[in-house]
């Protein structure tokens, strides 16, 4: 049924693809740098802080007593650094907000001890925000401390965030971010810059990253640049320290990253290394949100999040190092005077696929992915005239494999609803995996998922029989129809999102060897369909393992993230039916595998389906031989 010449042709354009993804290799941009020296960071204070603060505010869950009191104890302490707040258009609370997901406040009395003279002479015009949402910790309000030091020109701001709030009692090394912001404030109000400088401390960084996405969304003009500040204290590391992801597939831009990079190696003394390949390619294909930067880059704004300990983060109990939080609190500062001092940092208007130390640009993979489905696409729409023309029913073996993502459907909407009616607290984002069973809902959410998945798949078979439809059915058209379904999901994925696409491809070449009508019903053809079909899902397999890896998550605490996704709508609608949909093909094709044989069998009784003239369907004059032409000669 699929023709093998078509196929082959088919990887043609492949070819020039290669070629222009070759060509398409472009270098790194060149790190900003300063002449300034980091000296000011007087790390021995800044390490006091962080153990103060660590004592005084232990149990910061967001949105909880002590997160607010720490958020208050953050504004005073901004506060006393100048003079009295007031509002400036720079500032989110110059910016309309609905008023039933936020509320502004700000202070009209100076604190004791302020410094004479306005902002721009040292102090920081200090504001808060309160914003309603889902956390770790379920329904919350949570207390934003914006704090703008106006610089000498009128050049876009840069942004140095860090969140305070911890899902586990203690915390001193998801406490340092804060331990350093505070200790960034000191310095800058002492100095001029010539940019504007915003701090900002936020709350729900441990899920849902509420602070973060608010000041995002709410803030009143294009902003150069920001720095999210992670656990700088940490004694554990792991690389890289300088992650730049969104929650929409993009990154921050190169020469960003280069010049947090640059910096962490002159102070530090260590490369800040960088993702492989494959771990970029899982974070654009499945966007998880594991940083506060992560909504920044989202919102336009270009971020990266600085973390000694990776994209795992810190755990409850990590130690914290004194050196540690001077030499990376140096390396932010040194970071903070480049981009004060540079010619500002462009947006990145694609994916970029760092490969050596080269960058790919984003629209060469999509042109790669298209190539890819090139093949299958032909042969699968040369299938399809064919069985036409044998008045082959195929719209029935369409709605056979898509009855087939009717399980997978219903689970991921019972997760949705789960959600929606506030069943299950599922903020926006990835927890850390010590907060994901420490609410029983969770845990209880997603057994209740796998219940009903397991139930839909019980049920599907009698639903099948009902249509009069065999349960493993070898016609052709059902083979197609599986690779015709999976064909529309890859072409919507390709729209939106090239990478994820990619973990289609796959399939797509494969399943035309596990759905082949011509091979022999034998244990080795279905050994070898099964092996197909293993090898298919290897990709999407790894992805899942990776993430596990670097996320420290077991079986359990994966499963619980992917219901999360679910609940907390990072998945969509959209998304949860084409997933649907894909893993509906995935279930058919294991049914095709042990059964498929050709239902057109090359044999007497085919001979009237043979469109070309060819030696086995000739039988004019001739055919025998003997012909009154032939004997003439």
């Amino acid at each position: 049924m699929f023709d093998g010449r078509i196929y082959r042709a088919a990887f043609v354009p492949l070819l020039f693809v290669l070629v222009i993804a070759a060509f398409s290799l472009a270098s790194r941009p060149a790190a900003l740098s300063s002449t300034l020296a980091p000296d000011a960071f007087n790390g021995p204070r800044a390490f006091a802080g962080l153990q103060a603060l660590a004592k005084r505010f232990p149990d910061r869950l967001p949105g909880s007593m002590g997160d607010n009191e720490l958020a208050a104890y953050i504004a005073q302490q901004l506060r006393g650094l100048g003079t009295s707040p007031t509002s400036s258009p720079s500032t989110p609370s110059s910016s309309p907000s609905s008023p039933a997901t936020s509320d502004e406040s700000t202070s009209d009395e100076p604190p004791s001890g302020a410094a004479a003279g306005g902002a721009a002479g040292g102090g920081f015009q200090v504001t808060t925000r309160q914003v309603h949402s889902v956390t770790i910790a379920g329904e919350r309000t949570l207390t934003t401390v914006i704090a703008e030091r106006p610089g000498s020109t009128g050049l876009s701001p840069i942004v140095i965030l860090a969140h305070r709030d911890a899902s586990v009692r203690g915390s001193a090394a998801e406490l340092s971010g804060t331990a350093v912001l505070l200790e960034l404030a000191r310095v800058f109000s002492q100095s001029e810059t010539r940019r504007t400088v915003v701090l900002v401390s936020t709350s729900g960084g441990t899920g849902g990253y509420t602070g973060a996405t608010d000041f995002a969304e709410h803030d009143a003009q294009p902003l150069d640049a920001a720095i999210v500040l992670g656990d700088l204290a940490g004694t554990l590391t792991r690389k890289p320290f300088v992650l730049p992801f969104s929650s929409d597939g993009a990154t921050a831009p190169e020469s960003l990253q280069r010049t947090l990079e640059g910096a962490i190696s002159q102070e530090v003394g260590t490369q800040s290394g960088t993702l492989g390949l494959s771990a970029q390619l899982a974070h654009f294909a499945v966007p998880l949100r594991t940083g506060e930067e992560a909504p920044l880059n989202a919102a336009g704004i270009p971020a990266v999040l600085v973390q000694v300990s990776g994209e795992r983060g810190p755990s409850p109990q990590e130690k914290v190092s004194s050196t540690r939080l001077l030499n990376f609190g140096r390396a932010v500062l040194s970071a903070t005077y480049a981009l004060d001092e540079g010619r500002g940092i462009a947006r990145a208007d694609t994916t970029q696929v760092l490969i050596g130390r080269k960058v790919l640009p984003g629209w060469v993979i999509r042109l790669l992915a298209l190539a890819l489905l090139l093949p299958p696409l032909l042969v699968s729409f040369d299938a399809l005239a064919r069985l036409r023309r044998r008045r082959e029913p195929v719209l029935r073996w369409l709605a056979w494999t898509l009855a087939g993502a009717l399980p997978f459907l219903v689970c991921a909407v019972f997760a949705i609803l789960l959600g929606a009616l506030g069943i299950v607290a599922a903020p926006a984002g990835q927890p850390p995996a010590g907060a994901l069973s420490a609410d029983g809902s969770i845990t209880g959410a997603t057994l209740a998922v796998g219940l009903v998945l397991l139930l839909s798949l019980l049920a599907w078979p009698t639903l099948v029989r009902r249509r009069a439809v065999p349960l493993r059915p070898s016609a052709d058209g059902a083979a197609l129809a599986v690779m015709l379904v999976l064909l529309g999901v890859a072409s919507l994925v390709w729209i939106f999102n090239p990478i994820v696409c990619l973990l289609l491809v796959g399939p797509l070449h494969l399943w035309l060897l596990a759905c082949d009508p011509g091979r022999a019903r034998n244990s080795w053809a279905r050994v070898l369909a099964y092996g197909a079909i293993a090898l298919s899902v290897l990709p999407l397999v790894l992805l899942l393992v990776l993430y596990a890896h670097e996320l420290g998550l077991g079986a359990g605490g994966l499963a619980e993230s992917v219901v999360l996704a679910l609940a907390g709508g990072q998945v969509g609608s959209l998304g949860a039916l084409l997933w649907s949909a894909a893993f509906g093909c995935l279930f058919a094709v294991l049914l095709l595998a042990p059964v498929r044989e050709a239902s057109g069998a090359s044999g007497p009784e085919d001979w009237s389906e043979i469109a070309t003239r060819g030696p086995a369907s000739y039988a004019g004059p001739g055919s025998l031989g003997g012909t009154e032409s032939a004997l003439r000669r």
